[in-house]
């Protein structure tokens, strides 16, 4: 039960994260420079919890020897998703941008727990088991706003690129599973899933500096707003996102990829509407709807059923 309660809170802390990097974005200028911030930040916490709770500041790299190569690939994978986040909204729109990896994100799960994928601890995928990832997809087009009034209409891209990218948004999704897998998998044979969580954005900061350098984006160093100072928050994105991806490294070997994809995104569906409902972090209130509502309700029931069948 504590584990279950633990991948509902990481999950809320997502779009915790996604606001506090929003807002650091502001003062630095660029979605990349506020990300390899964002990754910096959370591999010097992991540096530190790996110290405090192994007594070593880096993991045992020896136990790795022998493991296939993709074992370090988590790092790379969260970035993909992290960039393609910025690639997708203005083509497709926020509600696609959301809808399409979450899609992507459940069903690789279940393929993965299927399967047995990347070492996963591989389980059956009965009836009921997709029965509730329908409905967790469900209550997530509900929570959105993709059900219940007028669909948002993109108008960036021609009807065939949206195709292509909305393409891309279901891979970014099965690139979230696979690398809570492969995380997953790294801990076991590292015995440690802050070794893991460590490993996966020492690798991250390495791609996204590489990005950085490759796009030429320009430090302006960082400004602050019209109105107000930089609140000390803004450089938190990163201690969240390693609380994240350290809550998968260490659920997914237990509870198994698909249930702990399921219960990060239901924590952070509900987070979501928790920061639009009361305007928290400097966002706009939102009034909630009830299909919202009765989407989170749709998202319970598709948890019990993938959890308890």
């Amino acid at each position: 039960m504590l584990a279950f309660l633990f991948g509902i809170f990481a999950g809320a802390l997502l779009p915790v994260q996604t606001s506090v990097n929003t807002r650091l974005r502001l003062s630095v200028g660029a979605p990349l420079l506020a990300s390899l911030i964002s990754f910096a930040v959370g591999t010097l916490s992991l540096f530190v919890a790996s110290w405090i709770s192994s007594g070593h500041p880096l993991p045992n790299f020896s136990t790795t020897a022998g493991h296939p190569w993709w074992i370090f690939g988590g790092g790379a994978l969260g970035v993909v998703v992290l960039t393609g986040n910025i690639l997708l909204f203005p083509r497709v729109g926020s509600v696609q941008t959301v809808i399409l990896p979450v899609a992507g994100q459940i069903f690789m799960g279940l393929l993965i727990d299927a399967l047995g994928l990347f070492n996963a601890p591989q389980l059956n995928l009965s009836a009921t088991r997709v029965a509730g990832a329908l409905a967790v997809l469900l209550g997530a087009l509900l929570v959105v706003g993709m059900i219940g009034r007028k669909r948002e209409v993109a108008t960036s891209a021609d009807g065939g690129g949206q195709w292509l990218w909305r393409t891309f948004g279901l891979v970014m999704g099965a690139c979230g599973a696979t690398q809570t897998a492969v995380n997953g998998h790294l801990g076991t044979i590292l015995g440690s899933a802050v070794g893991s969580a460590l490993t996966s954005f020492s690798i991250g900061v390495l791609c996204l500096l590489v990005l950085v350098l490759l796009t030429r984006t320009p430090w302006r160093g960082v400004a602050k707003p019209s109105q107000g100072n930089n609140p000390w928050w803004m450089w938190s994105g990163g201690v969240l996102g390693a609380t994240l991806v350290f809550a998968n490294a260490f659920l997914a070997p237990t509870l198994g990829t698909g249930l702990t994809v399921v219960l990060t995104l239901s924590g952070m569906m509900a987070a979501s509407l928790m920061i639009d409902v009361f305007g928290l972090l400097g966002s706009a209130k939102v009034k909630i709807r009830p299909t919202q509502l009765l989407g989170l309700l749709v998202i319970i029931i598709g948890v019990i059923l993938i959890r308890l069948f």
